[in-house]
């Protein structure tokens, strides 16, 4: 398990290193996306349920947040 959780955070690291040039909505939708796949394995390693499909469901849902937030943001201009 440590093995495979040291491999993820590397390539996470490596993956979001070339993400220097995307514009404000694929940021946050990055961002939303990152932190819901973070907050959705945590907390299916709490309650002992797939951490994968906490991880996928999560990211899923911030990724929709990210961009929901940037519409959001982009109305009130």
């Amino acid at each position: 398990m440590r093995k495979t959780a040291t491999i993820l955070v590397v390539a996470g690291a490596l993956g979001l290193s070339a993400c220097s040039g995307l514009n404000d909505r694929d940021q946050k939708m990055l961002s939303g996306g990152a932190i819901g796949a973070g907050v959705g394995a945590v907390g299916t390693v709490i309650t002992g349920g797939c951490v994968t499909c906490g991880a996928v469901i999560g990211g899923a849902v911030g990724t929709g947040a990210g961009y929901i937030m940037h519409e959001n943001e982009k109305a009130r201009e």
